[in-house]
């Protein structure tokens, strides 16, 4: 008697026809594969790229910040939280180990993953796209996917290089420093503005899912944090 399982998996090795599509015509169509279509709108020099990354973050209700460089980061976090009538403490990424926070005494920075009491986290971004004012992050040990999604408020840091015109851009970036594919980050996330439904009458809801906030810290120089 033949399952449905084989009848499927029968199905499958029937459409794949290896036998006259060899393994290596695969691996050259993803080597070879045509470009799409790339909008236009996200392109142009850095500093209209900049303009349009920030002005489509605020538009989706994040609110953006540029510093000079790292060195300005840690009072940018302070003016922040105190704008906003939040606690001086933050979970920090381990990719942000090299900033020195010692000038504002005030802030309690920890490391590690989020947990549920951590009221607001710091990470850095990968990436970013202006057509849609996106931010991409990486997961791994030096950037915990927590400290993006658990607390109500999350900063971000991105430098203004890293941000590009298009999504497909960031897709080829991060393929060439993965080397080939030889190693890639175990999750990608693609993130605009603050968490939010309408699935209630309709009714916009920021923080359903994430955080209720998101600043964006643009590093204006070429040097990581």
């Amino acid at each position: 008697m033949t399952l449905p399982r084989d009848q499927i998996l029968g199905r499958l090795k029937s459409a794949l026809d290896r036998e006259n599509r060899p393994p290596e015509a695969a691996r050259a169509r993803l080597r070879d594969r045509p470009a799409g279509l790339i909008p236009e709108r996200g392109q142009g020099a850095p500093a209209d790229r900049l303009a349009l990354f920030a002005a489509e973050a605020e538009r989706v209700e994040a609110t953006v910040a540029r510093i000079p460089g790292p060195a300005a980061l840690p009072r940018e976090v302070a003016r922040y939280l105190a704008e906003t009538n939040q606690p001086p403490a933050l979970r920090a990424a381990q990719s942000l180990a090299d900033v020195d926070w010692s000038s504002q005494p005030m802030l309690k920075v920890t490391g590690g993953t989020a947990d549920g009491a951590d009221n607001c986290s710091i990470s850095r971004a990968f990436g970013g796209v202006a057509e849609t004012g996106t931010l991409v992050f990486l997961s791994g040990p030096d950037n915990p996917t927590t400290l993006n999604f658990v607390p109500p408020t999350h900063i971000a840091v991105i430098r203004a290089a890293d941000i590009a015109g298009d999504y497909e851009a960031v897709w080829a970036r991060l393929r060439a420093e993965a080397g080939g594919g030889a190693y890639m980050p175990r999750t990608v996330n693609w993130v605009t503005g603050p968490s939010r439904t309408a699935d209630i009458e309709q009714t916009l809801l920021l923080g359903a899912h994430g955080p209720q906030r998101l600043h964006i810290v643009i590093l204006d120089d070429d040097a990581t944090p």
